[in-house]
């Protein structure tokens, strides 16, 4: 499964994955329960594929962190996103110790932290961005010639 595959839902906690497109929006299925239902087509629904985190130099696609969260982890999942916002904070810093932290609030550290565990909790492992695809597209297809 892609990372632009899945989905956050303003108002909804968790992530979803997307299903089909239906009549009035889409219809989506939660990574955590398994529970299907139609997101209205006036939802704010972001892909994790096109969301990117501030730091000191170029914003960090979220796949690349969590790939230097589970590098980090060894695999697992990281401390609950309910932790203290110092604890989240310290956990941030070791992870991405460039991160702006006057642009990223404990409020954003804290959606990482539960996406994360999320993922990590539901198998999915292998953080591609759209980007990454491409590129491995491209090197496929310059060494094929």
């Amino acid at each position: 499964m892609k990372l632009q595959e899945i989905l956050a839902i303003s108002g909804q906690s968790g992530l979803y994955k997307f299903v089909a497109q239906s009549k009035n929006g889409i219809i989506v299925e939660s990574l955590v329960d398994g529970r299907r239902f139609n997101t209205s087509a006036h939802a704010r629904v972001s892909s994790l594929g096109e969301i990117a985190i501030y730091t000191e130099g170029e914003d960090l696609p979220l796949a690349r962190v969590f790939e230097t969260m589970f590098a980090k982890t060894e695999g697992k999942e990281t401390i609950p996103a309910k932790s203290s916002p110092e604890a989240l904070k310290k956990l941030f810093a070791e992870m991405l110790p460039d991160y702006d932290r006057d642009r990223v609030h404990v409020s954003d550290i804290k959606k990482v932290v539960a996406w994360y565990n999320i993922l990590v909790a539901a198998g999915m492992t292998e953080f591609k961005s759209a980007e990454d695809e491409a590129e491995a597209q491209k090197e496929s297809e310059t060494s094929e010639k």
